[in-house]
């Protein structure tokens, strides 16, 4: 089926868009322009929307805005944005009432006529994402790039040929409930992340395994050998797992031997890939997404271009990118890191203690793992945001702690807790931006805390 087919499967229907953000505008412009009766729902209020507002009233568009937004929710099809979880009561009473749920990831990846990989995760799915792409992209083929990273593919799908290649990272939030059969379906860990939007941890691993639950029996399912939710997730694959490890060698995939080399077993044989201490971006975490990488595209991709990619790849802002160096002091954006794991994964790639700005929103998960991580790699604690308090507790809660060590400072204003820990730098020191908490408290998203962080740090003098 086309893309023009399925919006002319619409007609004569009501449809409703659950979000007027970023990630659903394209969509609701393909229905505007197909003819589909077409309502939007949307908290924000009309002067906010702006000229995206009046462009679509043009077209026919109708909105529900404002708080109570959802009150009259209804509508054949319901395309939600994908923070707006299908268990949300409005959500659950249209589909009672027999709406179809739907999202525009959903209906891209029933009309795309090319073979996906398809990434998720707890950490570490962008950067495998993006070198997935860059190791199609180096063999020759072209590469769509999207999901959660990118931007919405739905509009380009009559233009992606079956020779072509699709990639998305896919959120817990846009798999929560959704059919999806990608070719290559890729795990990279799961820990307990987004249970302030999740009903609880159950919840969010059920989402995860939804990337393969669907899958055909010549597809491949890609797991973490050393991630206990992971690796017990090959018991209900519907196709092949390939696994990849740090820790032990895997009987099918890619791991890290005893010498530090990236090594491939399939099928009996074995072949080096590269020594890890080539690939370019810092942390043994970046190691792991290399491995990921590898093993999803072994037999595609040959090693020769693998092991180029690792040695050439220099990472994905925000991701523990060096903003700049300046007299002596290195200060690194890890804007990305929106859980404790996540910012324990990037202290564990500095020999020597740093300075550490972290706090934001919380999304209910413990910062109890963090506690020793801090006391161990950070010399000076500045702490800011709503979890501000939560993370001092788990600090100085930690068996390792001792007063002093490291040194906490509570700075409410984040631009004063950046200024304050580049004050106390000094030549040889690393300044970390790296929150263990999402960004919802002060900013957009995660890119926008970062570039003020770069900001910031690029107007020192």
């Amino acid at each position: 089926m086309t893309l023009k087919e399925y919006l002319s499967g619409l007609v004569g229907k009501r449809v409703a868009v659950v979000g007027a953000g970023l990630s659903n505008r394209p969509l609701i412009g393909l229905l505007a322009d197909a003819g589909v009766d077409t309502t939007v729902y949307d908290r924000s209020d009309r002067d906010a929307l702006g000229a995206f507002y009046d462009a679509s009233s043009a077209q026919g568009v109708r909105f529900s805005l404002g708080t109570n937004y959802l009150d009259g929710l209804e509508g054949d099809v319901i395309f939600r944005t994908p923070s707006f979880l299908p268990t949300q009561p409005a959500l659950e009473r249209a589909a009672r009432q027999g709406a179809e749920v739907t999202s525009e990831m959903e209906v891209f990846l029933r009309l795309c006529p090319c073979p996906v990989t398809a990434v998720t995760g707890s950490d570490g799915k962008t950067t495998t994402t993006t070198v997935i792409a860059r190791l199609l992209e180096a063999a020759g083929q072209k590469v769509w790039l999207g999901g959660n990273i990118g931007r919405p593919l739905l509009a380009d799908v009559d233009s992606i040929a079956p020779g072509d290649a699709a990639v998305l990272e896919l959120s817990s939030f846009q798999l929560h409930s959704m059919r999806c059969a990608p070719e290559r379906a890729v795990i990279t860990n799961i820990a307990p992340n987004h249970l302030d939007i999740h009903r609880d941890y159950q919840d969010y691993i059920d989402a995860k395994k939804q990337i393969f639950r669907h899958q055909r029996p010549t597809g491949r399912l890609v797991l973490n050998r050393d991630n206990p939710v992971t690796a017990a997730c090959a018991a209900e694959a519907r196709c092949p797992v390939v696994w990849f490890s740090r820790r032990e060698k895997v009987p099918q995939g890619v791991y890290l031997d005893g010498d530090g080399v990236i090594r491939a077993a399939f099928d009996g044989e074995e072949t080096d890939i590269l020594p890890a201490g080539e690939i370019r971006v810092p942390g043994m975490h970046n190691v792991e997404n290399m491995m990921t990488a590898f093993a999803a595209l072994w037999g595609t991709v040959s090693p020769a271009i693998m092991a180029d990619t690792a040695r050439s790849f220099q990472g994905v802002a925000h991701r523990l990118e060096t903003v700049r160096v300046l007299r002596g002091v290195t200060y690194i954006n890890d804007s990305i890191a929106s859980s404790p794991d996540r910012t324990r994964a990037g202290l564990a790639c500095f020999d020597k203690k740093v300075i550490l700005i972290a706090g934001g929103k919380d999304k209910g998960v413990p910062f109890n793992s963090l506690g020793p991580a801090i006391c161990q790699k950070v010399k000076r604690l500045y702490l800011t945001g709503l979890t501000a308090d939560k993370i001092r507790q788990a600090v100085v809660s930690a068996p390792q702690y001792v007063p002093g060590a490291p040194e906490i400072y509570m700075i409410d204003d984040f631009t004063e807790a950046v200024m304050a820990a580049a004050h106390s730098a000094g030549e040889g020191d690393t300044v970390l931006l790296s929150p263990a908490s999402t960004s919802f408290d002060r900013f957009k998203n995660f890119e926008e805390r970062g570039d003020l962080f770069r900001h910031i740090i690029e107007r020192l003098e």
